[in-house]
């Protein structure tokens, strides 16, 4: 047993790991070894038997101790040195390699360590925007994470079947649609609260470019949020309407800037920290959909306080870990409805007598929404 520096025990614990590449158990060129060179029947193998043992295991004991993460799961906090460790923060991942923060606020160049990288996960990466890590500094330029600390508001949505976290430990989500140049779709806003609503991080949802349409236009979809308790800002990045009250949002918290390409996330954040001076990039005129400027997500220390983060335009978003049987429970204005309906098991879609279905039908319940939580429930991608 191992002892953490207050004396407590850590537990030898039994855990998987990433298979490693392994090379082909079975000969599959027997014919082309026969043709260049006939061999005997008594030097073939009979037979072939899988074992569980040996360099096949995938599991693994290790010394730490288990603890619970914010969306029901579990990960392993892994026994580490603490005293030649320093408490840092992720600012950005390359690859292989990770931008910490140290609390002193110098940046080291960090690779995570073997064993860390080891372990079996769901996710795309091991190490995210946003995590707080102990690592053990190489020098005063580079270092090995060698433990992320337990997270918090964790930004995910599904790549590939995996899941991808784009960032953690954030406040609040600003959701940043335009009103035009790309076109607006508040689906891909519902998509947002929806993983805001799971991630427990508060949502903000903020339209740009209001310079190019006429603002009267949007206030039936500001109306439909706003009752439901969401703050809604129009701005413009370009003259600057609405961007002082924006630039309030950040200050003190730590929020995750996200939406699709060509929104004029890097332009709001130029604006909120000055000198800040983020690539941008206009909107194609072919197809009216943004470039991607942002690559990697990105935490960016503020002058007022706190931290944003400037996460990859996005143009299909996929929510991760999402049933359709609790899609209904974060949808705000479609919630208060379900334990009206006659049927316990309703999925509010097809089924007769569903006080849902009622509620869109006597105009209490916005028909787009309803289209929109339909959408999610079928596992349409957007």
């Amino acid at each position: 047993m191992a002892r953490k520096r207050d004396g407590k025990k850590k537990a030898k614990i039994r855990t998987d790991f990433k298979k490693k590449h392994e090379g082909r158990t079975r000969r599959i060129d027997l014919t082309r070894d026969y043709i260049g060179q006939p061999f005997d029947d008594d030097e073939n193998i009979s037979s072939e038997r899988l074992s569980g043992k040996g360099a096949l295991t995938r599991r693994r004991t290790v010394i730490g101790e288990e603890v619970a993460d914010p969306d029901g799961g579990r990960s392993i906090q892994l026994e580490v040195d603490e005293s030649i460790c320093q408490v840092g923060r992720v600012l950005s991942v390359h690859g292989l390699t990770s931008m910490v923060q140290a609390e002193s606020g110098n940046i080291v160049r960090c690779v995570t360590r073997g064993l860390l990288k080891s372990l079996h996960t769901d996710q795309r990466q091991v190490v995210a925007a946003g995590d707080r890590v102990l690592f053990r500094p190489e020098g005063d330029e580079e270092g090995f994470i060698e433990r992320i600390e337990p997270r918090r508001g964790i930004l995910s949505r599904t790549t590939r079947n995996r899941r991808h976290v784009i960032v953690t430990n954030v406040d609040q989500l600003l959701i940043i649609a335009t009103a035009a140049e790309p076109a607006l779709k508040p689906n891909l806003i519902d998509r947002y609260l929806v993983t805001a609503e799971k991630a427990k991080i508060r949502p903000v949802i903020c339209i740009n470019k209001i310079d190019l349409v006429d603002l009267a236009d949007l206030q039936p979809l500001a109306g439909v949020y706003g009752q439901m308790g969401y703050e809604v800002h129009f701005v413009s990045a370009i003259n600057g309407f609405g961007m002082e009250r924006l630039k309030s949002v950040f200050r003190g918290r730590e929020t995750a800037v996200a939406g699709q390409s060509g929104v004029g996330k890097s332009s709001i954040l130029n604006y909120v920290q000055p000198g800040l001076e983020l690539r941008i990039a206009a909107v194609s005129t072919d197809n009216q959909k943004g470039r991607h400027t942002t690559t990697a997500a990105q935490l960016i220390p503020l002058e007022m306080g706190g931290f944003a983060v400037d996460t990859p335009g996005i143009r299909q978003f996929q929510l991760w870990d999402v049933i359709p049987t609790e899609v209904a429970g974060f949808f705000r204005d479609v919630r208060p409805y379900v334990s009206l309906c006659r049927f316990p098991n309703c999925t509010h879609t097809h089924e007769s007598n569903c006080a849902v279905k009622d509620a869109v039908a006597d105009g209490q319940l916005d028909a787009r929404r309803f289209e929109s939580f339909c959408q999610i429930c079928a596992g349409d991608d957007l």
